[in-house]
């Protein structure tokens, strides 16, 4: 078995209590409002877009300095996508300003080894993206919003899913001793718990747990 199956296979069951914490009840599209759930989702694309690009020139290995170029462009993109929404929702996209970071990504800055970031930028953060947006999605779809579930299903998704697949093919190559195996796994497990807790206090906050990742 690669290691990155391994991987998956040991992350599964937090994995999946994140995306189901943010699952929408069959009928049900109460809660906060479009506007306020794509708000959170142009935070999470501008800090993932910032992070990834913040790896690019430090990162010694050109494959994945690539790899981390790509994600910070596709997720920029992502951004302009979901501003687009908002000002379509009345929202002054010219006036954003980016919050401070979160304790999930104060985290994932402090990583400077390129198996780490891979298994918690292109691994772990964008496995919840792809988990959470599926539950996004459903809640969109549930209230009509079908612009927001076009984007999401015919671009943003199928980005998501790419950077995903890149991380498992570059853990592959380059997570190949016991000791970046786990340090590999360690920087998945505190993503994940991280994750959870955050996204926690953010449904709090919203009143909905339904809402985007990056």
């Amino acid at each position: 078995m690669r290691f990155s199956e391994q991987l998956e296979a040991h992350a599964h069951d937090r994995l999946t209590g994140i995306i189901a914490a943010g699952q929408v009840a069959p009928g049900g599209a109460g809660g906060a409002d479009a506007k306020a759930l794509l708000q959170v989702a142009l935070v999470n694309e501008i800090s993932v877009s910032e992070l990834a690009a913040s790896w690019v020139a430090s990162t010694p290995e050109v494959d994945a300095k690539l790899a981390f170029a790509r994600q910070a462009g596709d997720e920029a993109g992502h951004f302009q996508l979901v501003a687009d929404r908002l000002r379509a929702h009345g929202f002054d996209v010219d006036g954003f300003v980016p919050p401070t970071a979160n304790p999930l990504f104060r985290y994932l800055a402090t990583l400077d080894d390129t198996v780490e970031r891979v298994a918690a930028g292109l691994f772990a953060l964008e496995s919840i993206a792809y988990g959470v947006n599926e539950s996004f999605i459903a809640y969109c779809r549930a209230r009509g919003d079908d612009e927001t579930v076009r984007l999401y299903e015919t671009i943003i998704q199928p980005e998501e899913r790419e950077h995903q697949q890149i991380g498992r093919a570059l853990l592959d190559k380059y997570a190949t001793t016991p000791e970046a195996q786990a340090r590999a796994i360690a920087a998945v497990d505190r993503v994940l718990e991280l994750a959870a807790a955050t996204r926690a206090a953010a449904a709090g906050r919203l009143g909905v747990a339904c809402f985007p990742g990056c």
